[in-house]
């Protein structure tokens, strides 16, 4: 019997969706979506490279901005293929194990991100609140034990997903909601009862982006409070200035936050929120990875440099 069950599980083929109504504009969809891969891969592999070939650069903020980069970068690869094959290809079938393995990189790389973003807020509150011990305490071998704390926190807590999930039959419509796979979208299909899969998410939105986004909070009113004690107006406003760059980037992943805000509104969205639900989606994807590279590139005087170095060719 648990065999013919397997085979039934294994047999299960989800639809994934495009942009309902929109289906004879995929093909013109896609050029724009193509445009924002393109770019936002190239902008991240840029900024790889420039951190990594230049030794002046080796310090714990571009580290942090590596990671990030990073993080964005496997959140790209882990959604081109199901995005592009839906708008060029009108390809929509996605295998139980394609489907399960896709989320499980989605919730890990996006708690991990978050993650990233906690541990750049902890280097911009010891640069200002701390300086004296800045080098001391954001060391290479501290930096590189606190990132993988961080990467296996998001790797333990979004695995039990995919194991979950696969416990169940699924006997209702399997047609999703995303062109990509989510937690809180799969386990609606299901015919069981999904109190524990609601239990666990919920718990564990709060353990990571709950919990991160309270910190950064935390962080930035200590900095605040820093810098308002600074006397100068001058180095108050450069104080400030540091933070622009990471506040954009927390602002462009926690907005659209894909966990808290699609949780919610799968959870408790009706139709009208479906057009809601893609906007989110797809902004919360495609968006930050883009905009990273470029805010950074902008905000950093030596990065932006280094750069412009890079693309200018030798006399």
């Amino acid at each position: 019997m648990s065999a013919v069950n397997d085979t039934k599980l294994r047999s299960v083929v989800f639809l994934l969706t495009g942009i309902p109504g929109q289906e004879y504009l995929h093909l013109w969809i896609s050029i724009p979506f193509c445009f924002i891969y393109v770019i936002s891969i190239l902008g991240n592999s840029n900024i790889l490279f420039i951190i990594k070939t230049d030794p002046s650069l080796h310090e714990p903020m571009y580290i942090f901005l590596s990671m990030l980069a990073i993080t964005d970068f496997g959140l790209l690869i882990s959604t081109i293929p199901t995005i592009q094959g839906i708008f060029l290809f009108n390809s929509r079938e996605i295998s139980l194990d394609a489907c399960f393995t896709q989320l499980f990189f989605i919730h890990s790389l996006a708690k991990i991100e978050s993650s990233m973003l906690l541990l750049m807020a902890f280097d911009r509150f010891i640069a200002i609140c701390n300086p004296l011990r800045y080098a001391a305490i954001l060391t290479t071998p501290r930096i590189a034990k606190m990132g993988l704390v961080f990467v296996l926190r998001g790797v333990a807590v979004a695995l039990p997903f995919p194991i979950l999930l696969k416990r169940f039959q699924y006997c209702r419509a399997n047609v999703l909601s995303h062109s990509y796979c989510l937690h809180q979208d799969i386990m609606k299909l299901a015919c069981s009862d999904i109190r524990v899969n609601y239990v666990y998410g919920l718990f564990t939105t709060l353990f990571t982006f709950g919990l991160d986004s309270l910190l950064i909070f935390l962080s930035y009113m200590m900095i605040l409070k820093t810098v308002l004690s600074i006397a100068s107006h001058a180095e108050c406003l450069r104080a400030l200035n540091t933070c622009v760059s990471h506040l954009c980037a927390v602002l462009l992943f926690y907005t659209p936050n894909i966990e808290i805000g699609l949780s919610v509104i799968h959870r408790f969205g009706n139709s009208s929120s479906h057009l809601l639900q893609f906007v989110l989606g797809y902004f919360y994807l495609l968006v930050p990875p883009l905009m990273n590279p470029i805010v950074y590139s902008v905000k950093s005087k030596h990065l932006r440099a280094r750069i412009i170095r890079s693309c200018q060719r030798p006399d």
